[in-house]
């Protein structure tokens, strides 16, 4: 008679983890360059995990609101696959880009076709994109959040003047893709929608839930709600393993060995196929823009439990 495989104790292993990580917190810095986030404390950290099964754990500040910034490219990816499907990529590439995820220097060596959709050049075209195929795109990714969470994404308005109003690194490959004629809609557009995507409040408990269909072939768990195709779901996984951590893919990789986007809100998303979605945040930035304190929570997380898909 075979011995039952005792269950794993995730809350055990998520406030491990927060206690072994808390020299880091704090450390590093905010992201500066977007007023409204200068000013978020940064000695906060939260964890949070729901598998595919509904099991759910969280420590720390899970529960704290925050921007998602960049974690937003993997929903604006998301509605486009949904509308645009293969077509999206004829104007949008998928590969690392190499430079940093604001560089103009590529865009110009390769005629204003983005490497890929996570860096701000690729998620400025997903928003060009959208903007063509949605009526009010702005309101498709507050749909995306009832299907995704049960409560509509809400747009935090400061964050969304702030980053709309100092955000010439945004209007700069905007108006350079442009010129290449790989923008269809004007560029004041694409700045708003991409601005508000990015201004989208969420916590470490809803983002790990709203993230669940990647961890289960497309598919909403709770809803079983059809999000995207199993196709898409395991596409969007390798772009946010090869490109969904600014210019420190590589180490995420090597370190994690899990698919993750992050923010320079300070949150990162982790997606185990088949099991469960993680999201860590702490506000303290490293020289990529990756969240220190999180970065080396998902770091501890997999050391523990083995999960990774390598």
């Amino acid at each position: 008679m075979q011995s039952e495989i005792p269950k794993v104790n995730y809350q055990t292993i998520l406030q491990a983890v927060a206690h072994e990580v808390a020299p880091e917190i704090g450390g590093g810095r905010v992201a500066a360059y977007i007023p409204a986030l200068a000013r978020v404390p940064m000695h906060q950290f939260g964890m949070a995990l729901c598998t595919v099964d509904g099991e759910q754990a969280a420590v720390g500040d899970a529960a704290t609101p925050f921007s998602i910034q960049s974690v937003s490219k993997v929903l604006g990816l998301t509605l486009a696959l949904q509308k645009l499907g293969p077509t999206l990529w004829d104007r949008i590439g998928r590969e690392p880009s190499g430079n940093a995820f604001n560089s103009l220097v590529q865009l110009e060596r390769e005629e204003g076709i983005p490497r890929n959709p996570f860096i701000n050049a690729g998620a400025l075209c997903v928003a060009d994109r959208l903007l063509s195929a949605y009526p009010d795109a702005a309101a498709q990714f507050r749909a995306l959040g009832d299907k995704l969470c049960g409560t509509p994404f809400q747009i935090d308005e400061e964050v969304w003047r702030s980053e709309r109003d100092s955000g010439f690194r945004h209007a700069a490959p905007a108006h350079f893709i442009k010129s290449f004629g790989q923008i269809d809609n004007a560029v004041d557009a694409v700045l708003d929608l991409y601005c508000r995507q990015c201004a989208i409040v969420a916590d470490c408990t809803s983002l790990a839930r709203a993230f669940g269909y990647l961890a289960n072939g497309g598919m909403q768990p709770g809803t079983h709600e059809r999000i995207v195709s199993s196709e898409q779901a395991r596409r969007i996984n390798a772009l946010m393993l090869t490109c969904g951590t600014y210019d420190a893919a590589g180490e995420f990789a090597f370190k994690v060995g899990l698919p993750c986007k992050s923010g320079v809100g300070g949150a990162i998303v982790a997606v185990v196929p088949g099991k469960m979605v993680l999201c860590a945040w702490s506000p303290g930035l490293d020289d990529t823009g990756n969240s220190l304190a999180a970065r080396r929570a998902f770091e501890l997380f997999v050391t523990r439990t083995g999960l990774s898909v390598f």
